[in-house]
């Protein structure tokens, strides 16, 4: 049995910082990887998304281009397989990065194989047992796969399948109107599928406001995405070479005949194959690990970071999961899981940044609040790109006069919110916001000025 101060099990986001610090201050760390060094961000997940995303943006602004007074003679077409080679060539780098960083670092020991646990301390790899004090879960999520009838008879795709494909399907039916599907719904519409998405619940990414997710799907509708929300996927079936979705909605029948299927409805924790049992860690009813706000499961030693805890979704969640756990043993900085704001974007184009409470939150909790809007085309910077679509909602806290939360829909919100996030963090009243005079033309520019026309909220 190898003994060693520290197990971490996982190379997300969140492991090999981790493995950086202990091995730093002079711990012994074994770190246990199973597959693709870097987790689902570096392989499957945000960098190849967004660089996918990147790609077709390209494509659908080359058709756009005599919007701008430009002329492309000829057709745009668009090549799959130089845009998977492109997508891996930017991987590549980033998986390698993680795996040579780690390969390289004093005090670690990287092994590579399924881990599971054979005790509360101790952790079997292959043939080899090994036995730490402090154990780091951090094994990431994957695709859920719903039991709807006939899908174990039809070939599908996950957002990780996904990235093998180097081709254009003919018609791509999304199964989930959140994040990973509408990223990628647009995308390759852009790239020139027909695309369909259907959506369960009565608006598309249900958490956000019924406004944002209107404007949402008018902007996707634009580009000739068929949106079809409040519909329920009861059946799949062949159908020749193509795959036919039976949908329920308010008590009708239909089908949607599409060449290829992606499923987008959700994601679960890779914890069901850990032996977590055999350690005696706690999950709720969903697999995710239950964890304290120090990010301590109930097992003494034993701590869970990233996507499997249920406590975040998203790469900066699990590195500040790092951070929180790295402070707390090694800085005697006493950080906690409920000090960070929720804040995340979606990748569509236009983009949407989000930061804080929205606004039936905000409703819901009774409290008085003000309000601001803007649609993007008075933003001049948006007017002269020719970017326009969306907009932008700002909610601030009528008593103690700190934002509440935003929602920026469109051109460069995914940046323009760290604005509003970084006054939230400061715990600094809006008017900090309000008074500052920002750079034109810029898109946040126009924060201060929405902030100087709040009403209150009815």
């Amino acid at each position: 049995m190898a003994n060693y101060d520290a197990i971490i099990i996982g190379t997300g986001q969140a492991g090999p910082s981790l493995a950086r610090r202990l091995a730093g201050a002079g711990w012994k760390v074994a770190i246990i990887e199973r597959k693709s060094f870097g987790g689902t961000c570096v392989n499957t997940g945000c960098t190849p998304t967004k660089t996918l995303v990147a790609s077709a943006y390209a494509a659908y602004l080359a058709r756009r281009a005599s919007d701008y007074g430009v002329t492309i003679g000829g057709l745009i077409g668009v090549d799959m397989k130089a845009v998977k080679a492109r997508k891996d060539a930017v991987v590549r780098p980033s998986r390698e990065g993680v795996e040579r960083s780690l390969k390289r670092l004093k005090g670690c020991t990287v092994l590579e194989g399924h881990a599971q646990f054979v005790g509360p301390k101790e952790v079997k790899v292959g043939d080899e047992v090994l036995k730490a004090d402090k154990v780091f879960i951090n094994v990431g999520a994957r695709a859920v796969v719903p039991p709807i009838r006939g899908l174990d008879q039809v070939p599908y795709l996950t957002n990780s399948s996904m990235m093998d494909v180097d081709f254009l399907p003919p018609h791509l039916i999304v199964l989930g109107g959140s994040y990973v599907g509408l990223e990628l719904a647009q995308a390759y519409r852009r790239f020139g599928s027909e695309v369909t998405v259907i959506e369960l619940a009565p608006h598309l990414i249900a958490r956000e406001d019924e406004d944002v997710s209107r404007a949402v799907a008018e902007i996707l509708k634009d580009e000739d995405i068929d949106i079809r929300v409040n519909s329920k996927v009861v059946a799949v079936a062949k159908q020749g070479n193509d795959i036919a979705v039976t949908v329920e909605k308010a008590g009708t029948s239909s089908q949607v005949v599409g060449s290829h299927l992606l499923l987008a409805i959700g994601r679960r924790p890779n914890t069901d194959d850990l032996g977590l049992d055999k350690a005696g860690v706690a999950t709720d009813p969903r697999g995710y690990i239950q964890v304290d706000d120090q990010l301590r499961t109930n097992v003494p030693g034993i701590w869970a970071l990233g996507d499997c805890n249920g406590r975040g979704a998203f790469t900066h969640t699990s590195y500040n999961d790092f951070e929180i756990v790295a402070a707390n043993l090694l800085d005697n900085d006493r950080r906690r899981v409920s000090d960070r704001i929720t804040a995340y974007a979606l990748y569509t184009d236009p983009p949407l940044g989000r930061a804080g409470m929205t606004e039936a939150e905000v409703r819901k909790s009774g409290r008085p609040a003000l309000i601001a809007t803007m649609p993007m085309e008075d933003v001049s910077r948006a007017y002269e790109k020719g970017e326009t679509k969306g907009f932008m909602k700002i909610l601030v806290d009528k008593e103690t006069k700190q934002i509440l939360g935003a929602s920026l829909l469109g051109l460069s919100g995914d940046e323009v919110i760290h604005c509003i996030l970084d006054v939230m963090y400061a715990k600094a009243p809006f008017t900090v916001l309000q008074r500052a005079m920002h750079i034109h033309p810029t898109v946040a520019e126009f924060i201060p000025t929405m902030l100087g026309d709040l009403q209150p909220l009815s």
